[in-house]
């Protein structure tokens, strides 16, 4: 197999159409067999659910080429369960697990030219979604849909090494009590745009969210989950019914609790907790981790011991294995690699 001529190394993290996805159609209370397709494209009635009434849900994860030249994935059997208890919440009907994980390995097989080369820093995005596809006027579930897949190849989130971000506490809601915050559904980052755009014309990297009952409790950015470490290393994740489910965090906390023997607690973390903490990360497919260096409160400074220089170094351990893990070089626990070619 003969890779595609890119520039792995220079490759940015943008989207670009790739050779092939997958499409299945729930009609009639089933899903079709689904098929391999080489049309981008989607067509649509102006009155489909998902332009009405924003019923959609999608995943993320990642395909990488291992250290020893297979193509693998990282437990992309929790990214189906957590999509299907997305579908659930959405009224939507549910894509069967097995049918989502043959779905992805048909999609990178195809694909297979587009995985970039171990040692690149790049690897292929994989994007499953799915929508209401059948038109619908009044509030109410569509009865048709549609489960895609397609992939593209990204460079690493942050060109360079990842420098520590520099967050605000929004005065904006990502989610509602008792909402979709545990859910992974376009209208929720819908939700988050307005607050982005602020807090970066206002020279944040990223908003800290707060719970919307009290705001008195860290939640998460309007993209991936928090993590601490306090002075003495314990590692400490708040614990919300609103937050969104990281697989990326999950692994971390397994990572540390079980691969490095450290200390893990999952509670609710309060804002004024922040500055006892020595570092903070935030957990995402996309960077697995990136060090945040200082929180800005309305004004006030929260400056992680860590500084604004580098990871600090608990973070960059638990980096270090779980992308060793994805990549090959680390054994990590049984099935969170999956071998596709």
């Amino acid at each position: 197999m003969e890779k595609k001529n890119i520039d792995w190394a220079n490759l940015g993290f943008g989207y670009r159409v790739t050779d092939v996805r997958y499409v299945s159609n729930f009609r009639n209370g089933a899903w079709d067999e689904g098929v391999l397709t080489e049309d981008a494209t989607i067509q649509l009635n102006e009155c489909a659910g998902i332009l009405q009434y924003c019923q959609e849900i999608f995943e993320g994860l990642k395909a990488y080429t291992t250290e020893d030249g297979h193509i693998v994935t990282f437990r992309p059997d929790l990214n189906a369960e957590r999509m299907i208890d997305s579908a659930k919440r959405l009224e939507m009907p549910a894509f069967p697990k097995e049918r989502f994980l043959d779905a992805i390995d048909k999609v990178v097989t195809a694909n297979a030219a587009w995985v970039p080369p171990y040692g690149s820093g790049a690897t292929l995005y994989i994007r499953p979604f799915m929508f209401a596809s059948s038109p619908v006027i009044g509030v109410k579930p569509a009865e048709e849909y549609q489960f895609r897949v397609f992939v593209t190849p990204v460079g690493p989130y942050f060109k360079g090494g990842a420098k520590p971000l520099t967050l605000c506490v929004s005065d904006f809601d990502r989610a509602a009590p008792h909402g979709t915050g545990h859910i992974k559904a376009g209208l929720n980052y819908a939700m988050s745009l307005h607050a982005g755009v602020t807090a970066h014309a206002n020279g944040f990297d990223e908003n800290l969210f707060l719970d919307p009952a009290t705001r008195t409790y860290v939640e998460e950015t309007g993209g991936a989950n928090f993590l601490f470490v306090d002075k003495n290393g314990t590692i400490i994740t708040p614990k919300s019914e609103s937050i969104l489910p990281s697989i990326t965090r999950r692994s971390l906390v397994t990572v540390a609790r079980d691969i490095l023997g450290l200390e893990v607690q999952e509670r609710p973390v309060k804002l004024e907790e922040l500055k006892d903490f020595a570092e903070c990360g935030l957990c995402g497919t996309a960077a697995v981790i990136s060090p945040v260096g200082k929180v800005v409160d309305h004004g006030k400074d929260i400056c992680f011991a860590s500084g604004m220089e580098e990871m600090g170094p608990v973070i960059k351990k638990l980096y270090d294995t779980l992308t060793g893990i994805q990549m090959g070089r680390i054994e990590g626990p049984e099935g969170w690699v999956r071998t596709i070619l």
